[in-house]
C-alpha cells in the first residue's frame, strides 16, 4: 500500500509541476544559502558565526544568544531617533514578507508558517545591522559596552567579519525598506545609498561606486572587490587556449621571476585588473589578514551556490594560487606591494591560498577566466621562451666549437677530481 500511495503523490506531482519560466523565476529568488557539510567540514569556524546571528539559519544557538540584549538596545535607539513608531516598520516589511522568505535557501519550517516571528527577526537585525553600518554613538551611553569607542576597537572588527558570512546574512531588501521608512533614502535611487552605506562601513574613506542592484552585503562586497570597467575584459569566444588545462602551466612567482618575467602592481585596486604585456605582469594589491580566509571561503562558497553570481573571486583566487607554491613566492609578490602581508608569517600566507583553493572549481566559460587562461598560456609560452633562449646561450658560450666543448668536459672532470680527493683526504685523516 505505501508504494501505491507513493507512486500516486509522484504521479500529482508530475502533473502539477510548474512550467520552465516558473521554476527560473522561484530559483533566482534564492541568494542566501545553507552550505552542506560538504563544505563547511574544510573550515567550520570559518562558515559559522561566533558573537552575532543575523537572518534564521543560526536564530537562537545559545553562544549567540548574549548579542540579543544589544540587537533589542540598539532596536530602541533606532526607533527614538528616527522618531517613527515600530508598527510603520512592521508594515513596510510585512508588505514583502513573502519575498524575505524567498531569499532564504532551506528554509525551517518554523520561519515558513509563522509570519510575526519572521518578521519580527527581519526587523530586530536590520535595525541592528543600520545601528553597526553607521555606528552613530549619539544617544548611547558613554560606557555603552558595544556602541562606544571602546567596542569600536574591541568588537566592530568580528562584527565586520561575520557580517560578511553567506549563512549570516539578510536581504538588502529589509535595509531598504527600513531606510525608506526612516526617510534616509528616496525610492529614486534606494540600493546606491545603501551600497554607499555599507562599502563606506568596510573601505574607510574609499568614494562610493556605482554597483547597481545587489542582493546582501556579502554581495556589494562582492562587487566592490571586482568594480570596474567589464570592457577591459571583454573576449572573442572563438578564443581558446591551445592547452585544456592552461592554469596547470603557470610556473610559481619565484621561478617567473627567475627566468625574467617582472611583477608590477595594477593601477586599480580590482580583483580583475590582471595583465601581462612584453615580460611584466600586472596585479592588484591584495591585503592578507586575520578575516582573509573566511571571507574568500564565503565568497567563493556564494560563486558556487549563486548561479547567477559569477565566478571572478575563485578565478582570482585559483590564479593566485597557481603562483604562490611556497613562502618563497609570498616574498617575491610582497617586494613588489601586491601582497601586503598583515599575518607576519610568509609561510601562513602560502597555506592559506593553500586552504581556500582546495575545492575551487574554475568556470572556463567566464569572461575573467578566459583572460585568466589566455594570461596563463603566456606566461608558460614566455617562460618556456625564455628557459630555451638561456639554453641557447649556454650552448653558444660554451659549447660553439669542439676545443670549447673539450674545456668544458676538462672543467667537469677536473672539478670531480678534486672533489674525490678532497672527500678521500678527509676520509684517510678521519681513519
Amino acid at each position: 500500500m505505501e508504494i501505491e500511495k507513493w507512486v500516486i503523490e509522484v504521479n500529482n506531482e508530475v502533473e502539477s509541476m510548474p512550467d520552465t519560466l516558473a521554476e527560473l523565476e522561484q530559483w533566482k529568488k534564492t541568494c542566501i544559502y545553507r552550505l552542506p557539510a560538504y563544505v563547511t567540514d574544510l573550515d567550520d569556524k570559518a562558515y559559522k558565526p561566533q558573537i552575532v546571528s543575523l537572518g534564521p539559519y543560526h536564530q537562537g544557538k545559545p553562544h549567540l544568544k548574549p548579542m540579543d540584549e544589544h540587537k533589542h538596545r540598539a532596536l530602541l535607539h533606532f526607533l527614538k531617533r528616527s522618531e517613527k513608531p515600530l508598527q510603520l516598520y512592521v508594515e513596510a516589511l510585512a508588505q514583502s514578507v513573502q519575498e524575505l522568505k524567498d531569499a532564504y535557501d532551506q528554509l525551517d519550517p518554523v520561519w515558513q508558517d509563522d509570519n510575526a516571528a519572521f518578521l519580527k527577526m527581519m526587523v530586530l537585525d536590520g535595525c541592528f545591522i543600520l545601528e553597526i553600518l553607521r555606528m552613530d554613538t549619539s544617544g548611547y551611553a558613554p560606557n555603552d559596552p558595544l556602541f562606544n569607542k571602546h567596542g569600536q576597537l574591541y568588537m566592530l572588527p568580528f562584527l565586520r567579519q561575520e557580517m560578511l558570512l553567506l549563512e549570516n546574512q539578510v536581504p538588502l531588501l529589509v535595509l531598504l525598506k527600513l531606510l525608506a521608512v526612516e526617510n534616509k533614502i528616496s525610492w529614486i535611487e534606494p540600493h546606491e545609498y545603501a551600497n554607499e552605506l555599507i562599502l563606506r562601513f568596510y573601505y574607510s574613506g574609499t568614494p562610493p561606486r556605482s554597483l547597481g542592484n545587489c542582493l546582501h552585503i556579502l554581495d556589494v562586497y562582492r562587487k566592490s572587490l571586482i568594480y570596474g570597467d567589464p570592457r577591459r575584459f571583454q573576449m572573442s569566444s572563438r578564443y581558446r587556449p591551445s592547452h585544456p588545462n592552461a592554469y596547470d602551466l603557470i610556473p610559481s612567482a619565484r621561478e617567473l621571476q627567475n627566468a625574467g618575467i617582472r611583477f608590477k602592481k595594477s593601477k586599480f585596486a580590482n580583483l580583475r585588473d590582471i595583465s601581462f604585456h612584453g615580460k611584466t605582469l600586472r596585479l592588484p594589491k591584495f591585503i592578507v589578514d586575520t578575516d582573509t580566509k573566511s571571507i574568500l571561503l564565503n565568497l567563493i562558497a556564494f560563486e558556487r551556490f549563486h548561479v547567477d553570481a559569477g565566478n571572478e573571486i575563485t578565478s582570482y583566487v585559483f590564479f593566485l594560487y597557481n603562483l604562490i607554491r611556497d613562502p618563497t613566492d609570498v616574498r617575491v609578490l610582497s617586494s613588489h606591494g601586491i601582497i601586503s602581508n598583515c599575518l607576519g608569517s610568509d609561510l601562513e600566507v602560502a597555506s592559506l591560498f593553500n586552504l581556500v583553493s582546495q575545492y575551487v572549481t574554475v568556470d572556463p566559460e567566464s569572461s575573467l577566466d578566459m583572460v585568466h587562461l589566455m594570461v596563463s598560456e603566456k606566461l608558460s609560452n614566455r617562460f618556456t621562451r625564455t628557459m630555451n633562449e638561456w639554453q641557447s646561450e649556454f650552448i653558444r658560450t660554451y659549447f660553439k666549437s669542439p676545443w670549447a666543448v673539450i674545456s668544458v668536459i676538462a672543467a667537469i672532470l677536473l672539478f670531480s677530481l678534486t672533489i674525490i680527493q678532497t672527500v678521500y683526504s678527509v676520509l684517510s685523516y678521519r681513519k
